[in-house]
């Protein structure tokens, strides 16, 4: 055996080199016919033994971690690769505004970043606050839902939440291991949410906002916010906010950009002025003092006052230096009609705290008058954040000023200054009350609903008088509201202007009153924020633009009859 082995490891013979040498039998050299073959070396054979040997210890090893170690991880995941439930995310409820145009909607999402219906919201302007936003179901990091609800964010979206969100379904996937989808079945269908009509007319809450815009900017006012309201049900006609933003940016929440501008708006687009925010009201606060005098018969209607424009108090202290309350101008005599449609400040000082033998109300009967209209507490709207309000009283100025209440104090409260703040909401329906013989209703958004009313005992042949005055303030020479005198519709009004800021440097304008004067029919309330003393455009201009265009583009709600085809 070993010389064998030595003759083929160690031995050639020169025959063998002859023959690669030259080809004599005539081999074929493509097959390697006639080539010496020498035997593979015993260290080859040992390290390619040792190679496979590595090798399969390494697939041994990684079996090991996928089977045992993290066998049942990779379990868990095969089993999510093959077969999964998936939720189906229902469609929430559309919203319509009282004429059936649709406010906000369901869409697929075009880009792909959503597997789920996005909301749509309607183009127009003015509309944000009303409608809201909402937050949209969300997912993980490894694509499962730990939100699988649309959050209704502020407005009718959260308001109605309950009506507007659907029933969420589920449905079996399978994938294949590379993740696409090999087919799917629902196995609990979705349902989708319940639609709500609003009593709101979107177009006209539009036109009221752009005119509102319009007059912000002409005048230099910060903001402003409208409303109208149906006197007997409640039910919001018109409500807008200016500023306001875009409901879509806001449930999309990419425009980072745009989002901050109106986080840092300083004329707060969320806030909902005509629910949320509180001023100073200023003279629309009159005919509920006009009216409380002549229930406690301080005055009677027809006693005549006269006004050459301040009234002087005595002073104790110092008697060459008396107090002086000014009015805004010199209305000579005038009853309490003329005294409400030319807006006097004496005549009020006098019939609120009393003046020269003549009895005032006094400062507790008057709040407790403006309470029973509703000021300074919650209407119970439900589509945004109420406040209350403050009416100023003895208790309010030593809880917040630890100081005693005094006469000034009283003649200031008389004509909506002082501490009185009020949100619109509340002079809305507290104007409501006088345009409806004397109920308190709660205002909404619903269509077709009747709001909770409160009887608060109005006597009528008394709040006629404070009817002819508001009608006087529109049609008298000297009236503050002759900018809402037409022919087609009577108008009652009352218009205010309020001091506010540091030295009195700013006004805010009002304009409140219902209509038709002969068969009450809708309320209104219109407030200007924050304008320079200077400005002469006031609330009742304003107004008078929105009745204009309802004038042409909506006379049903004025009471205006349009003449058939055949002229009847």
């Amino acid at each position: 055996m070993s010389k064998l082995k030595n003759r083929y490891l160690n031995q050639v013979d020169v025959e063998e080199v002859l023959l690669d040498a030259s080809n004599i039998p005539a081999f074929n050299r493509d097959r390697l016919e006639g080539k010496r073959e020498l035997p593979i070396k015993e260290m080859s054979v040992y390290t390619v033994g040792i190679l496979f040997f590595v090798i399969a210890i390494a697939f041994l090893g990684k079996v090991f971690m996928l089977q045992v170690v993290n066998g049942e991880e990779y379990k868990v995941i095969s089993e999510n690769n093959s077969i999964d439930k998936a939720i189906i995310i229902a469609e929430r409820g559309v919203v319509y505004d009282r004429r059936g145009e649709m406010l906000a909607w369901n869409e697929v999402d075009d880009t792909g970043e959503y597997d789920f219906p996005i909301r749509a919201y309607t183009d127009r302007s003015g509309l944000g606050q009303v409608l809201g936003y909402v937050s949209y179901p969300k997912k993980d990091s490894r694509g499962y839902f730990f939100r699988t609800d649309y959050l209704g964010r502020t407005g009718v979206e959260l308001a109605f939440d309950d009506t507007l969100k659907g029933q969420n379904g589920s449905e079996i996937i399978e994938v294949d291991a590379l993740g696409d989808v090999i087919s799917e079945f629902a196995i609990d269908a979705s349902s989708e949410g319940g639609p709500i009509e609003l009593s709101i007319d979107a177009e006209l809450s539009e036109v009221m906002y752009d005119i509102i815009a319009t007059s912000t900017a002409q005048a230099s006012f910060r903001s402003g916010a409208g409303a109208i309201m149906n006197i007997h049900t409640g039910e919001i006609l018109a409500l807008t906010s200016f500023p306001s933003f875009d409901p879509e940016v806001m449930a999309d929440g990419d425009d980072v950009d745009l989002i901050n501008e109106y986080n840092n708006d300083e004329r707060l687009p969320f806030l909902n002025k005509v629910i949320g925010g509180a001023y100073t009201p200023g003279s629309i606060v009159k005919p509920f003092v006009a009216y409380s005098a002549l229930e406690h018969e301080i005055v009677s209607p027809d006693k005549v006052f006269y006004s050459n424009g301040y009234i002087l108090l005595p002073n104790k202290y110092n008697p060459s230096n008396p107090t002086r309350f000014n009015d805004w101008r010199a209305h000579g005599k005038m009853t309490m009609r003329e005294a409400i449609a030319f807006s006097s400040n004496v005549y009020f000082y006098i019939i609120g705290g009393g003046f020269e033998g003549q009895e005032g109300l006094g400062i507790t009967r008057m709040a407790e008058n403006y309470r029973r209209f509703g000021m300074g507490s919650l209407t119970g709207i439900n589509i945004a954040e109420e406040q209350k309000g403050v009416v100023p009283d003895p208790e309010w100025k030593q809880e917040v000023f630890d100081d005693d209440w005094r006469l000034g104090d009283t003649y200031f409260t008389a004509i909506g200054q002082f501490g009185f703040l009020t949100t619109p909401i509340q002079m809305l329906r507290a104007y409501a009350a006088i345009a409806n013989g004397g109920f308190l209703v709660e205002p909404h958004v619903v269509a077709g609903k009747v709001g909770e009313k409160t009887d608060i005992n109005i006597d009528q042949g008394k709040m006629k008088i404070i009817h002819e005055g508001m009608r006087k303030t529109v049609i008298l020479d000297g009236g503050t509201a002759r900018a809402l005198e037409r022919k087609d519709v009577a108008i009652a009004a009352k218009s205010g202007t309020a001091e506010v800021g540091v030295g009195n440097a700013y006004v805010n304008s009002w304009a409140a009153g219902f209509w038709p004067y002969e068969d009450p029919q809708y309320a209104f309330i219109l407030m200007m924020d924050k304008a320079p003393r200077s400005n002469a455009l006031g609330a009742s201009r304003i107004m008078g633009d929105v009745v204009e265009w309802m004038s042409v583009n909506r006379p049903e709600y004025l009471g205006i009859e349009l003449e058939d085809e055949d002229g009847e």
